[in-house]
């Protein structure tokens, strides 16, 4: 079948490295919130103060980092991404076991956890684009998504074993070594990658504006990065909230949060595999039209949870739900993203993207966590759930904005 078809050596390289830390990252979901939680006993206010200024940081940090990497050879950026992971990550389990571990220490490694994933997933982009054939985009992306969503399932209910039987910190070094073997997988890719050059040496204060600038000057693509913003920043801020709940308030253990996370993961394998057939027969605009709908309907669920069987039953409800929908959605979004984007300013519009996003997820965590904490994570969730509803309104409308990028528009727009 089309589908499984071989899209070279070198992407099989790539995807098993993304495949090791993602599943590094299955396992050590939501360990920073966990260990805040379970360690230190971290208040609702820090839990989320921990998700907003890691993110908000390194979201500061990965801004003049977007243009050097689009002129730096990308394997290179990803192999020194994954590293510095590593030993950041390994610093937590060393200062626990030295009785050294505290808050700050966990927001200095959420911060570089959150620029290295910046560039790293920037960089990454950029090398698929020039790996692959246009054709083969969204085959590799439906790939990556389905391998994210089964790495998820199987993750958390095994980390949330793990840290029952031997602590807190043994997820971050699973995590930690994860990146280590990705570094490795990604050193085993062969082959020429053109050192990118560029007319002026240094970086120009406009470059660190051409990804914004790309985005929102393109029609299909500013809404598509509004809605994102939205929809993701609401979602991510309602992840501490959802912790601070079901571990303190409903007394959920920690093999439960995770299971509760795992089991709703196969809706992703079922989606990301079903992106290339639906787009075939339905077309590009009406997905994401329509489940952009879909996605955003069903987080408001999570505000009606109780404790016991049926909590859990409703939280993996839920979260099924909206697993299914955004595995479907991502694929198809990240291909149109790549397909709008010319190679020469790949890598800036990403770091825009992902810049953006760790911002608003950074500010509307802070909000959710002050919320939380006048009134309760409840109420908070509650809130999110509502918002969110609105945000189908900033999808685009007609297909006409989906117009290819050719070399030629491409170089009109840089001029101008």
């Amino acid at each position: 079948m089309s589908a499984r078809r071989s899209l070279g050596r070198r992407f099989g390289w790539l995807w098993a490295s993304y495949a090791v830390s993602a599943y590094g990252s299955g396992l050590g979901f939501g360990a920073l919130p966990l260990i805040a939680v379970l360690v230190l006993q971290a208040s609702p206010a820090q839990v989320s103060v921990l998700a907003a200024l890691g993110p908000a940081v390194g979201a500061l940090i990965a801004l003049p980092l977007g243009p050097w990497v689009e002129f730096h050879r990308k394997r290179r950026v990803m192999i020194a991404m994954d590293l510095a992971r590593f030993a950041v990550l390994l610093t937590i389990p060393v200062a626990y076991a030295l009785g050294r571990l505290n808050f700050g220490q966990l927001l200095v490694v959420s911060a570089v956890l959150a620029t290295a994933k910046i560039a790293f997933h920037a960089a990454s982009g950029a090398f698929l684009k020039a790996l692959v054939r246009p054709d083969d985009l969204l085959v590799a992306n439906a790939r990556f998504e389905s391998t994210t969503w089964s790495s998820i399932a199987l993750g958390p209910p095994l980390g949330g074993a793990a840290v029952g039987l031997f602590g807190p910190v043994v997820t971050v070094v699973a995590d930690a070594l994860s990146y280590l073997l990705s570094a490795l997988g990604l050193t085993a890719i062969r082959g020429p990658e053109d050192h990118p050059r560029r007319a002026s040496a240094g970086v120009r204060a406009g470059d660190l504006l051409d990804g914004w600038r790309h985005l929102l000057t393109h029609p299909g693509l500013r809404a598509l990065y509004l809605n994102q913003l939205l929809v993701g920043g609401l979602i991510m801020a309602t992840e501490p909230l959802l912790a601070v709940l079901l571990l303190g308030e409903l007394g959920f253990a920690p093999w439960q949060y995770g299971l509760a996370f795992a089991v709703p993961c196969v809706g992703g394998l079922i989606g990301s595999r079903l992106a290339r057939r639906v787009v075939a027969r339905y077309g590009q605009h009406r997905i994401i039209r329509t489940v952009g709908t879909l996605r955003a309907i069903w987080l408001i669920g999570l505000a009606v949870v109780q404790p016991g069987v049926v909590g859990l039953a409703t939280v993996i409800a839920v979260e099924f739900a909206i697993i299914i929908s955004m595995s479907l959605y991502n694929p198809v979004l990240a291909t149109y993203r790549l397909q709008q984007t010319p190679k020469d300013r790949v890598v800036r519009t990403l770091s825009a993207w992902s810049i953006g996003s760790s911002a608003t997820i950074a500010t509307l965590s802070a909000l959710g966590g002050l919320l939380a904490q006048a009134t309760s994570p409840r109420t908070a969730i509650t809130v999110a759930g509502l918002a969110i509803l609105a945000s189908p309104l900033l999808l685009p409308r007609r297909p006409d904005a989906d117009r290819p990028v050719t070399e030629r528009s491409a170089r009109v727009s840089t001029i101008a």
